[in-house]
């Protein structure tokens, strides 16, 4: 979660200000609680796995369903499932950063970068230039030439190591950011901290001794320039209040767990049941507590008042059914992530039925991709700076993004859909109803392209079951090309005279 600062306190901003740079680190710091909690929760390290009753003999029976888990990959797979697509503006080129992305493996990258954003509110990723083999070159001259080459890189980073300074304004410009990384030595120890700034035209890392915060006394470890001419520590949003999707369930979560544990608990005790006599009572020799393991009591009759109960703990199985099915509908419905085992999403569904369960969903879905194409801009930007500096001549600006979530969808309703509008909208707005298409034109010009091969191939059946007629058809059509050949030119002597 960045945190916003006096741009004036800072000086130049590409010189590194400790005072400004411990002040982030601490706030970071001050976050590293929460942050465990959500990752715990994501995890399966939840508060229900610490539940004891108070009774030392009776055993926890701990059961833990992970919602937390579930709703963070549902939406991971709904967000990322397709691969964002990008589009320039017309008479623009960004086919060399398109190549960039592709070689990154980007796609891949937005999985993990959402999944952050699902669990922690907010992400961040760190775009760099990776040292690659050189390019070796022969001159004129025969003399061997090296080149040193480098390779675009980007990394998801985890927001418990990384934080992003702004300037206290409405635009909220990134002025530098900041990655801390443990050192350990060979008895897996803390041994001081990695302290990396980002600045917009320089890079620092620095080494601490004892804790994260950096000193003078602290040694630079490195030191270099920055070609990406602004800080390529990006940071994402999932919402506005940069909370996880679980965040504000956990309480609901750590309920349902719970109730499921003293449950199953309940079938325990009930099968370990205390065994109470009346009337009488049981010989503590050898030979009756071995009677009493194979399941015989040597018991005097009823007549006598003797009789035999299994002391046990009574409950409404029906209630709590009612409860843990309450709970766990409440979880879906403020997480708005739809229970895809309930009988109302069956494959029959209607797709009409379908938009409108899915509606809460794909509400959710349009804040997230709002604020997730925010990063998405600003990574665009950078990513035209480095492949500009070599050599390409790519303008994002204005650049379209759009991304399609991966959510159930009729295809035999969209279709039909199409049909109907043909004649009525234009083929571009139709055709865009399609889901996982791109580029609409593309589409358009397939089918344009496969009209042709149909009447082609009609034209050819026809001809091979009745050759005469496509002759006789094709010398008239060259006979009326030839009348209205000789028409035209009388006309032209005609005007000639």
């Amino acid at each position: 979660m960045a945190v916003a600062i006096d741009r004036e306190l800072l000086g130049d901003v590409n010189k590194p200000n400790l005072k400004a740079i411990n002040y982030a680190i601490r706030k970071l710091k001050e976050r590293q609680g929460r942050l465990d909690k959500l990752a715990d929760y994501y995890n399966g390290n939840q508060e229900v796995n610490n539940h004891r009753f108070e009774n030392a003999k009776v055993k926890a029976s701990n059961v833990m369903i992970n919602h937390a888990k579930y709703i963070t990959d549902m939406n991971v797979g709904f967000m990322t499932g397709n691969p964002v697509k990008y589009t320039a503006k017309k008479g623009k080129n960004i086919d060399d950063v398109l190549e960039a992305l592709e070689k990154i493996d980007i796609h891949k990258h937005d999985i993990e970068l959402e999944k952050d954003l699902s669990v922690f509110g907010y992400g961040y990723e760190l775009l760099y230039l990776k040292t690659i083999d050189p390019t070796i070159s022969i001159d004129e001259l025969g003399n061997e030439k090296i080149t040193p080459n480098t390779e675009l890189r980007v990394e998801a980073v985890d927001p418990r190591a990384a934080i992003v300074v702004t300037d206290d304004t409405v635009e909220h410009e990134p002025l530098f950011g900041v990655f801390v990384q443990a050192k350990k030595n060979l008895s897996g120890q803390i041994d001081g901290y990695s302290v990396t700034v980002y600045m917009p035209k320089k890079i620092v890392e620095y080494r601490t001794e004892v804790g994260m915060e950096v000193s003078t006394d602290d040694q630079i470890v490195d030191e270099y320039d920055s070609l990406f001419n602004a800080v390529p520590l990006i940071e994402y949003r999932n919402n506005e209040e940069r909370q996880g999707d679980f965040e504000q369930l956990i309480s609901l979560i750590d309920a349902y767990n719970l109730l499921q544990t003293d449950r199953i608990s309940d079938k325990e005790a009930f099968v370990d049941a205390i065994l109470v006599t009346f009337g009488f009572g049981l010989e503590e020799d050898e030979d009756s507590i071995e009677a009493l393991k194979n399941g015989v009591i040597n018991a005097p009759s009823r007549d006598d008042g003797a009789d035999v109960e299994w002391l046990t703990k009574t409950f409404d199985e029906t209630q709590v059914n009612l409860l843990s099915q309450s709970i766990e509908n409440d979880i879906h419905k403020i997480s708005y992530v739809p229970n895809m085992n309930d009988e109302k999403f069956m494959g029959n569904v209607s797709g009409e039925a379908m938009k409108f369960k899915l509606f809460g969903l794909e509400n959710l879905i349009s804040i997230k991709k709002r604020y997730f194409f925010d990063g998405l801009h600003r990574r665009l930007k950078l990513i035209q700076t480095i492949v500009n500096i070599k050599g390409g001549n790519s303008d994002v600006d204005g650049c379209d993004i759009s991304l399609t979530p991966n959510i159930p969808v009729n295809l035999s309703d969209v279709v039909n859909n199409i049909k109907n509008a043909d004649g009525i909208l234009p083929r571009k707005i139709t055709y865009s109803w399609l889901p996982q298409v791109g580029d609409v034109q593309e589409v358009i010009d397939e089918m344009a392209q496969q009209d042709a091969d149909n009447v082609r191939k009609n034209q050819q059946a026809l001809r091979q079951q009745d050759p005469d007629r496509l002759e006789l058809e094709d010398s008239q059509d060259d006979s009326s090309k030839d009348s209205k050949g000789t028409n035209q030119d009388d006309n032209q002597s005609k005007r000639t005279r």
